[in-house]
């Protein structure tokens, strides 16, 4: 017997947006609105760490393992906390109000991914940008392949590259 879902989340997700900002609606760097290659993000800082950390291990919380809970977090924090540095990073740019259009991309298979792209159209202007916690682990090099096929459609726009660390905060 296979088990099936069949309610319509869409009205949910529509109130955890747009009523009680919790969550968010992402999609690649000039997708369609229409397309299917999006993701929902924790907008709520406190809610999302619950949710990575406590919620996912519940059980070992239940029974009071936190030594296992403190091992998840050595392993798994720097990702997470790499991922938060992103949404700083998107933040501050966004404060500068130096830009029309600030977002992230990443390719259907999830193979090419760019932190942060930023556009300033009356200037013709984009700015990629990696983000690593380590400012020795940003290749601008690696940055600038996989900007490649986005450039194609913006010829005439002066380019840069650059890296976020958080020797920049």
């Amino acid at each position: 017997m296979e088990s099936v879902l069949k309610i319509s989340v869409g009205g949910y997700l529509d109130k955890l947006e747009h009523e009680f900002n919790l969550i968010k609606k992402i999609r690649p760097f000039r997708a369609k609105p229409a397309g299917k290659n999006v993701k929902y993000r924790i907008e709520d800082n406190f809610l999302n760490f619950w949710f990575r950390f406590v919620y996912k291990y519940r059980s070992a919380v239940e029974i009071s393992n936190f030594d296992y809970l403190r091992n998840i977090l050595k392993r798994d924090y720097e990702t997470y906390s790499g991922i938060m540095l992103e949404k700083y990073f998107r933040q501050k740019l966004m404060e500068t109000k130096q830009f029309s259009e600030i977002s992230n991309y990443w390719d259907r298979k999830g193979i090419n991914e760019i932190d942060i792209i930023a556009v300033n159209e009356m200037e013709k202007r984009i700015v990629f940008f990696e983000v690593k916690r380590n400012k020795k682990r940003i290749s601008l090099p690696l940055l600038k392949q996989k900007a490649k096929n986005i450039m194609n459609h913006f010829s005439g726009y002066n380019t840069e590259y650059k890296g976020l660390s958080m020797e920049d905060m």
